[in-house]
């Protein structure tokens, strides 16, 4: 039976995104670390004792240089008072470390030395320990002015704002599904990650540039993993909301534009659902999708994975509108009329059965 992965920062940026993926993969429930029990070495003890993974994310980026040096390290004591009381120490420590570790910030060498204090206590217990140094993280739902530029910049777009880009320099940037996925050791975290490295000012051309398409309902050129995954971060800052499409109608009937993709096709199909019946209940964590109902009446619900609140949209073939599916968000459609339900869905991927990015999860 496979034992148990324990989080710490669970509540944050990172941890969400950790959460989220074991629960696509059906994963055990992962065990969350509050920074209350992680303070009292034996409580922390019994939940981490015997575990396959402990997986140490609780960390301080902001604030004074000095709390900010002091209080990775002073969470990383609290791990290892936690391991030194433990009956059966973990199989495996996973540190999210960062490639700024020992760059001579505060924050740099806060993480070098707490690096240094996991590694000593779980070679003395006899723990593996992984240190993942891991890049700019970016993703849906960060936090603008706190995560990531790349946040603040799709926050600024989202209420019609400008991004301004003082002191351009390089980045090298990990979509954070992909952190999740070498944390929990999805993939080995000695394998080639997809990273991607861009200049500050290009983030904020293209993000200008899908904020602008996308206004209209129009979908923008999304030519690599990268793209769809920057355009996914940038639909997370927008409240999902139907979309009206403006139809043409003479003496044959009416018409209405639903998808209009830029450099791309990817795949539409339709579907007919009867009376009182439910379709979808899943998330994806990187397929773009759309909904739009071109005859009936439907509901369309939306929840994001890990939260409660269900978002509820009545839409009909009369007046149709495009509804997009945010990525780690569960979704579904029902048709409430008396008639059949006509549906036309496009997404931006065609159908891989063998990777089809679709995980059950009721709204």
């Amino acid at each position: 039976m496979t034992r148990p992965v324990v989080l710490t920062g669970a509540g944050g940026f990172l941890g969400w995104h950790v959460r989220v993926l074991a629960r696509a993969l059906r994963m055990p429930e992962p065990i969350v670390v509050t920074r209350d029990v992680l303070a009292q070495p034996n409580r922390l003890a019994s939940l981490i004792s015997g575990a396959d993974r402990v997986i140490h994310m609780a960390g301080i980026n902001r604030g004074e240089p000095s709390d900010v040096a002091e209080g990775n390290v002073a969470l990383a004591r609290q791990l290892t008072a936690g391991l030194r009381a433990c009956g059966t120490p973990p199989k495996k420590v996973v540190y999210a470390n960062s490639i700024q570790a020992g760059n001579g910030t505060p924050y740099g060498d806060g993480k070098a030395t707490a690096a240094v204090l996991l590694a000593e206590t779980t070679r003395w217990f006899g723990s593996e320990f992984e240190d993942v140094l891991l890049p700019n993280l970016f993703g849906e739902h960060g936090r603008p002015n706190y995560n990531s530029v790349i946040a603040t910049f799709c926050r600024l777009l989202a209420d019609g704002g400008v991004p301004q880009v003082t002191g351009d320099r390089e980045l090298d940037l990990l979509h954070i599904t992909d952190a999740a996925a070498i944390l929990l050791g999805v993939v080995d975290g000695e394998a080639e990650v997809p990273m991607a490295r861009r200049s500050v000012t290009r983030l904020a051309e293209q993000l200008t540039t899908f904020a602008d398409i996308y206004r209209t309902g129009e979908i923008p050129p999304l030519g690599s993993r990268f793209d769809v995954r920057l355009f996914n971060t940038y639909r997370s800052q927008l409240p999902p909301a139907p979309l009206p499409l403006a139809k043409h109608t003479d003496a044959r009937g009416g018409l209405v534009e639903a998808v209009k993709v830029h450099g791309g096709g990817g795949q539409t199909f339709c579907s007919s659902t009867v009376p009182g019946v439910t379709r979808g209940q899943h998330f994806h964590l990187a397929k773009v999708e759309r909904f739009v109902v071109v005859r009936g009446d439907a509901e369309i619900c939306l929840r994001r994975v890990l939260h409660d609140e269900v978002l509820r949209f009545r839409v009909s073939g009369d007046e149709p509108v495009i509804v997009d599916m945010p990525t780690m968000w569960a979704h579904n459609i029902t048709n409430v009329g008396d008639g059949e339900l006509t549906t036309l869905f496009w997404s931006n991927d065609l159908f891989d059965p063998v990777n089809p990015d679709t995980y059950p999860e009721p709204v």
